[in-house]
């Protein structure tokens, strides 16, 4: 067991294609082609789409995975690691995007809001290190980063809406003080 807990996080479809992947590699051979990942997610889908469990041993990983619609995660961690861990970054990162999808993950829709995807996963993992488990810290952090970024009022929710008013009405009482 390790600071770098988590080696590769996958999300891919009912078909084993990848809608997203990110892999933390601890030495240069591991995961070090292109090849060598699609044909570890082809053959890590191939094992999972008919087994009924939610914990594995996977080649030399503990793998961790959840369905959900036409999706899978996955987590994945070295043989000595704590399967609890990993769980709870699967768990954490499921449950920030049901949240920031309003309970749709699925694949339109994580394609559809592929930014939510990456941030919330950036905010989860960094390079191996688990940073946050908390689901709603991981989604305040995201939908945060993401208002950042001028996403119409229209397609914030409302917490977001109002930040944005504020800033806006802030900025607008700024300009009439210096005139």
């Amino acid at each position: 067991m390790s600071l770098f807990s988590i080696r590769f996080v996958l999300i891919l479809d009912s078909d084993g294609g990848r809608i997203i992947a990110k892999y933390f590699p601890t030495n240069k051979e591991e995961f070090s082609t292109e090849k060598d990942r699609v044909n570890f997610e082809k053959n890590l889908w191939k094992k999972t789409r008919q087994q009924n469990t939610e914990i594995l041993m996977f080649e030399k990983y503990v793998v961790v995975y959840k369905s959900s619609a036409d999706v899978i995660f996955y987590v994945g961690g070295s043989s000595e690691e704590n399967e609890l861990i990993l769980l709870s970054a699967l768990n954490s990162y499921y449950e920030c995007l049901a949240y920031l999808l309003r309970d749709q993950v699925d694949k339109r829709m994580l394609i559809e809001n592929l930014d939510f995807v990456l941030l919330s996963l950036d905010e989860l993992v960094d390079r191996g290190i688990l940073l946050e488990v908390d689901a709603n810290e991981i989604a305040q952090r995201t939908a945060l980063k993401s208002t950042e970024s001028d996403v119409p009022l229209t397609e914030q929710t409302l917490p977001e809406a109002w930040k944005t008013a504020k800033k806006h009405l802030i900025k607008a009482g700024r300009k009439i003080l210096e005139n």
